[in-house]
């Protein structure tokens, strides 16, 4: 197995004989001040991809904060002219604690709360993304006359993504918006601009994520026109969902050129007057990130070697959840083949806790050495649990040489701070 593409990593990295550096930063100087596992973003590449999308689309193109939150990538969004999706009242509080003023905020939420909606409309988002009939009647009681609370309508267009079944969002069995061809879309419009105070821009569409080709936002673009052609509204949000090339046999559009396939769809369609909106967060983060890992236990059994390592389905639970996969190499041997096949796994306490079914990794690869998973900036750290009172990692930005730790890892004190003890 030739060497891990340096395409899979961050925009910076290079590899020379014996180390691999991201930022300027040689990563095995990261994992021995910062231990492992070990999450590191290359600050460059977030930037880069958060001012592609900002050039692609218009204002209110959002980062889906769910992909990655934390205060410093907040303000670095914003700093670069992104707004901040958000999909739950925390979401919401650690992106106002952080310093985004509230007009870049969108509010998302299949099952809004009295409390977040107040809390919205109180320090006044740029947008609610409205979900469901429910929440039109918390709207309705809430918003006073002339309050000016500016919402988007979520609507399922009933396009059926080619992805893994649990992000399918565009179809009409979701949990997700209301169903175009049932009637709900157009009486959630009609209810929507009926309540004073209310001003509805338009409307929202999500048809699922890790997506490669352009085919399903074009056919979900045109079931959308058709459906808005008589409503004068002034956007359109077309979600997120663009995939991200994970292993080395994948390889995706940049943001660049999907919103360019999107805007011609939406131009051909006549609606070319519109604002139109994402809201990407994959292909934001996922490549920007590597995760370091320190090997801990080789097992040999009959049908293969086992390799362990300092972390596992806590801090990546996305092979676990979807079948994902991922590359793995060694940080200090970054130019060697990669002849040995191994399965890589985590140390909790589950036959199903495998980071890589089949991992290539270099011969003399061994114990105590720290080997790194490329693309895993989104929905690592974002969705990652205490399981086995394991903590969680901690998280460094490095840009120009020089590395800041923006998440400090757990500790036992932090898993033990919830305790009552009587």
């Amino acid at each position: 197995m030739q060497p891990v593409p340096i395409r899979l990593l961050p925009d910076t990295a290079t590899f020379d004989a014996d180390e691999t550096f991201v930022g300027g930063v040689p990563l095995q100087a990261l994992a021995e001040t910062f231990e492992t596992p070990l999450f590191v973003f290359d600050e460059a590449t977030l930037r880069a991809r958060c001012r592609e999308a900002a050039s692609v689309f218009d204002f209110g193109v959002a980062f889906a904060s769910k992909s990655f939150l934390c205060g410093a990538m907040a303000r670095l969004a914003y700093s670069e002219g992104l707004c901040i999706d958000v999909a739950t009242g925390g979401e919401l509080d650690l992106v106002l604690r952080s310093g985004v003023p509230a007009d870049h905020i969108i509010l998302h939420g299949n099952n809004k709360s009295w409390e977040e909606l107040r809390r919205a409309i109180s320090v006044g988002v740029h947008r609610i993304v409205v979900d469901n009939f429910d929440e039109i009647d918390r709207l309705t009681s809430l918003v006073t006359p002339g309050a000016n609370v500016h919402v988007l309508v979520r609507v399922t267009p009933g396009v059926e993504a080619h992805t893994h079944e649990f992000v399918r969002t565009g179809h009409e069995d979701t949990k997700f918006g209301f169903a175009i061809a049932t009637g709900a879309a157009r009486d959630a419009i009609e209810r929507l601009r009926s309540v004073e105070g209310i001003v509805l821009h338009g409307i929202h569409a999500h048809i699922g994520s890790q997506i490669f080709g352009f085919a399903g936002f074009v056919e979900a673009i045109g079931i959308l026109a058709d459906f808005m052609a008589n409503d004068r509204f002034d956007e359109l949000c077309v979600g997120g969902g663009l995939g991200v090339a994970y292993t080395q046999d994948e390889y995706a559009p940049s943001i660049t050129e999907w919103g360019t396939q999107l805007r011609q769809a939406i131009k051909s369609c006549g609606l070319g007057d519109l604002r139109v909106l994402a809201e990407p967060g994959r292909a934001i983060v996922a490549q920007a990130a590597v995760t370091l890992y320190t090997i801990g236990a080789i097992k040999e059994v009959t049908q293969r070697t086992y390799m362990a390592v300092d972390g596992g389905m806590s801090d990546n639970p996305r092979p676990v959840l979807y079948g994902s996969g991922y590359e793995a190499f060694d940080i200090r041997r970054p130019l060697a083949e990669r002849t040995r096949p191994v399965r890589l796994v985590g140390k909790h306490c589950e036959s199903g806790d495998v980071l890589i079914d089949e991992a290539w990794l270099p011969a003399e690869t061994d114990i105590d050495d720290v080997i790194a998973t490329p693309v895993t900036g989104a929905y690592g750290y974002s969705m990652a649990s205490n399981y086995n009172r394991v903590p969680r990692p901690a998280v460094v930005f490095v840009r120009d040489g020089e590395a800041r730790e923006v998440l400090r890892r757990e500790t036992y004190d932090d898993l033990a701070r919830l305790e009552v003890n009587e």
